[in-house]
């Protein structure tokens, strides 16, 4: 068989291989940067265990109280941007299939996405649009999420060497992604351009603009907290430059230790101390996930109850 056949071939494998097992490869990224980070601690170790122990309860009381309301307040940006593609589904469904959803981002944020779409088409078919425009209907949280990324990235040029152009370069990138966006919800009607409605008018974009500059402001207060709480001399900025690592680590399949990795990324002087605190953001998120999927379940499982003028004696 000639070599461009056998290559040919072996590409084809490669690129489908993430696709059928995104479990593995989201386990096999975890086992590289869980080594990366051993390699990273070595001889900061003893420090990394006495930060992880020294936190106070009630900053990670803080910190996980600030993630619940931070999946509350995602959840119903999500919620306004469904409504806006037509969807019926009620909050005491979505909310619950956004719950799986969170559980599903420890492992890997596609995976997450597709665990929350995958729940809510279950939970209500005729309500919910369908998963093309479901997914769609992410695009506008994302576009400003990166949007409010880039505005902050100045705060990585010192720990990334980043150049210092950076930062308008890519605000202006993602508004003209933003505007285009925009040209597309008011041309496009149909098929999964469906998920885009919620930029077609002011009042739709000012409400998922001011949801998700709320929920960057609670994780950025959340980091904070923790890294104070351990033990790093941290600023605001500080704080927001590992909102922006994690965001931007957590695309690849990196698992639960994205945290860890980001913290040692910015405050790569501080070694032991600052993946304690990523680990502890970690943890307090899962706990976060877990007790709002326990609500979630307690919404879903909630019968709505007649009203008395309806109710037989």
């Amino acid at each position: 068989m000639p070599g461009a056949v056998i290559a040919s071939r072996a590409l084809r494998a490669l690129k489908g291989f993430p696709s059928r097992h995104p479990t593995g490869v989201t386990i096999a990224g975890a086992l590289v940067v869980v080594a990366a980070l051993a390699v990273a601690l070595a001889g900061d170790y003893g420090e990394f265990i006495q930060a992880f122990h020294a936190a106070p309860v009630w900053i990670l009381a803080a910190a996980g109280a600030l993630q619940l309301v931070w999946l509350a307040v995602r959840s119903e940006t999500w919620s306004a941007c469904v409504r806006s593609a037509g969807g019926t589904v009620a909050r005491r469904r979505l909310y619950p299939a956004a719950s799986v959803g969170y559980l599903g981002n420890l492992l890997n944020g596609q995976f997450g996405l597709a665990a929350r779409i995958a729940a809510l088409r279950r939970a209500d078919p005729h309500a919910s649009p369908p998963a093309s425009v479901l997914l769609t209907s992410e695009v506008p949280i994302v576009v400003v999420e990166v949007a409010l990324a880039a505005l902050m990235s100045f705060t990585l040029i010192g720990p990334l060497g980043l150049p210092s152009w950076f930062p308008i370069v890519g605000l202006a990138a993602a508004l003209a992604v933003g505007a285009a966006l925009r040209a597309v919800a008011r041309n496009r009607r149909e098929g999964a351009w469906r998920g885009l409605a919620v930029l077609r008018g002011m009042s739709g974009r000012n409400r998922v603009v001011a949801l998700v500059v709320f929920a960057v402001c609670l994780q950025i207060a959340r980091n904070w907290f923790v890294l104070n709480g351990v033990g790093v001399e941290a600023s605001v900025f500080d704080a927001t430059a590992l909102l922006i690592a994690i965001a931007a680590l957590g695309v690849l399949p990196v698992g639960p230790s994205v945290g860890a990795a980001s913290a040692v990324i910015v405050f790569g002087t501080d070694t032991g101390a600052a993946a304690a605190a990523g680990a502890l953001l970690t943890a307090t998120a899962a706990g976060a996930a877990l007790a709002f999927a326990a609500v979630g379940l307690a919404m879903g499982m909630r019968r709505v109850q007649p009203s008395p003028a309806l109710a037989g004696p």
